[in-house]
Parts: C-alpha cells; sequence; structure tokens
C-alpha cells in the first residue's frame, strides 16, 4: 500500500450547457443518435478563460473542501491534453492564477489517464515525505479543439476540471494496487496530428483541420475496453481483492458502450458505478476527477469504501487503480 489521504475534491463546470439537440442545430446528428451510441445528453463548453482557469478554480474548491489555503500546498500536478500553452505548464499558468508560488507546478501530459498518472506520482512523492500536501488536477477545454465538421468525434467531448487533493498518514488508507501502461506504436490513432514539431503549424496544418481530434474510434474502442477492464482486474487481484469486494467503480467516461463493456468483462455490478457522462461528456483528464468530487459530495463514496478507479487516453496511455477511502 501506498498510503495517502484524500482530505479534499473540488470541480469546476463552465456554466454554458450545450444539448444534444443545441449541438444538432450545427452539426448532423440527433439526440437520439448520440444517446443511443454513447449515453450523452450534454457538454459544457468554456466561453472564455483557459483550462487554466477551470483547473485554478477546481484546485481553490478541493482546498476549500480540505479546510486549506492553496498557499499551504506543497505541489500543484495538472492533468491535461488542452493545455493553455505550449509552455510554460498549465500547471504554472493555474499557480499564477491561484496566487501562489514557490512550490513545484508541473504537467502531466497522458491524455484521458492523466489524473491517474498524476495520482501515482503524488502517491510516490507523498511515500518521501509523508507530510507533504499535493493537489492533483484533470483540466481540459476540448471544445477548442473539436472539429465540428466531423460529427463521429465533436459530439463526444466536453470543458470541465476535477482536483484531489492528497497527503500523507498513517491510516490504513491510500493506492492499494495500481498498474499503468502505454503503447506508442499507436499513437497516431488518437490525437491532434498539427501544432507541435512534428508538423509546425502552417496554412497548409489548418487548411488540412490537423489542429482538431483526430481519432480512428473502432480502434480506439477496442483498446480501451481491453486496457481498462484488464487494468481493474490486475489491480483486484495484486490487492487481493474481488469484483464483489468494491463499492464504487470510476472509469474515465468516455462512452457508455466502453464503460458496459467494461462492466462486462470485470463483473462488478453495474450498481457501483458513478456516472457523470450523460451531463458531462467525455471530459477527458477531467473525467474520474469530477466524477470523484461528486460522488463524495452525493455521498455514494465515504471512508472505509474500496474505490476501483481506471482510465485510457491517447498514446496510447492507460492506468487503473483500487483506492482505499
Amino acid at each position: 500500500m501506498q498510503r495517502f489521504k484524500i482530505i479534499g475534491t473540488g470541480s469546476f463546470l463552465p456554466d454554458n450547457v450545450v444539448t444534444n439537440d443545441e449541438l444538432a442545430k450545427t452539426v448532423d446528428t440527433s439526440d437520439e443518435w448520440i444517446r443511443e451510441r454513447t449515453g450523452i445528453g450534454a457538454r459544457r463548453y468554456a466561453l472564455e478563460g483557459a483550462t487554466s482557469d477551470l483547473a485554478a478554480e477546481a484546485v481553490r474548491r478541493a482546498c476549500d473542501d480540505a479546510g486549506m489555503a492553496a498557499s499551504e500546498l506543497d505541489a500543484l500536478i495538472v492533468g491535461t491534453c488542452t493545455p493553455d500553452t505550449l509552455f510554460p505548464s498549465t500547471a504554472c499558468w493555474a499557480q499564477g492564477k491561484l496566487g501562489i508560488q514557490g512550490m513545484p507546478a508541473f504537467d502531466v501530459m497522458a491524455a484521458c489517464t492523466s489524473w491517474m498518472y498524476g495520482i501515482k506520482v503524488a502517491a510516490d512523492m507523498i511515500a518521501g515525505n509523508p507530510s507533504l500536501k499535493i493537489a492533483v488536477c484533470g483540466a481540459e477545454t476540448f471544445s477548442r479543439i473539436l472539429d465540428f465538421e466531423d460529427r463521429r468525434t465533436c459530439v463526444l467531448f466536453g470543458d470541465g476540471a476535477g482536483a484531489t487533493i492528497l497527503t500523507g498518514t498513517q491510516e490504513d488508507t491510500g493506492l492499494l494496487a495500481s498498474n499503468w501502461g502505454s503503447d506508442g506504436n499507436l499513437a497516431s490513432i488518437l490525437g491532434v496530428p498539427g501544432g507541435g514539431s512534428a508538423k509546425p503549424s502552417t496554412h497548409a496544418t489548418v487548411d488540412a483541420r490537423e489542429h482538431f481530434v483526430y481519432m480512428e474510434g473502432g480502434k480506439v474502442f477496442k483498446h480501451a475496453v481491453t486496457a481498462m477492464s484488464s487494468g481493474v482486474l490486475k489491480a483486484l487481484a495484486d490487492a487481493n481483492l474481488t469484483a464483489d469486494d468494491v463499492d464504487v467503480l470510476l472509469p474515465h467516461q468516455a462512452n457508455k458502450r466502453i464503460m458496459n463493456a467494461c462492466l462486462d468483462r470485470t463483473h462488478i455490478d453495474a450498481s457501483r458505478v458513478f456516472s457523470v457522462i450523460e451531463k458531462y461528456g467525455n471530459i477527458s483528464a477531467a473525467s474520474i476527477p469530477v466524477a470523484l468530487d461528486e460522488a463524495r459530495k452525493a455521498g455514494a463514496l465515504v471512508d472505509g469504501h474500496k474505490l476501483a478507479v481506471t482510465a485510457f487516453g491517447g498514446g496510447l496511455t492507460w492506468g487503473s487503480g483500487v483506492i482505499q477511502m
């Protein structure tokens, strides 16, 4: 066990709600088509600000929940694949907007798996110094990189941020078991092709719409189901637990069909899944921390529960774990 305690959670979703019906006014789609394939009914789009604005507010709320000031943080980790800038990091921008300084602030870029990677980094840091208080945030403004001429992808994603505050503890709480991985051989099937050093921004890359999300949906679906379900099963086995021991499952909420397929393979009862996909869509790195915050606030996740988490994203990346709350 890697001991830590989640002492605070917070989330921030933009006020602007975009329903399927509203999206259908400009995109060749319908509420029925989207719901049947994804389980999504609405999503949030930020009309102003950047990813760091959402991250800063989520961290601020998590600190309030923990009964501490943001200045008491010893580190700020932000997981995102929609950064404010290529550099500085979104974490540094968020740090400035929180009005704090001194503590390390850095990004983790593992796409939709970023928050999971951040939790493992924080757990390792706390293992070396249990007095640390670390904010791990997942934040996205996916609406800025969606191709609204591609209904296969533009209906899926939304904007939002979720944050957790971790610190050391002598209690038997923390990460019971976890596993992580990636496969760069499949990097090309999900991502944004243009804008980096491989394809610097030019008129040609803009004209080719290479600054928007590109996804080979069938391949992504197959790999997501396999990685997320096998990751949960391995984490449970490593923790000497079974599916019946899971009190709450928080899967990355990319698609209802992916989530259902994971349930079928892991044999975790559907009643133990806490889902926010219907109202927020796929918010990438923010998916799990937003769901975690809402589950805590709703009383669905409490101290003593065994929480299973699993995620999958571009890279391809994946990560799963069991957390003793």
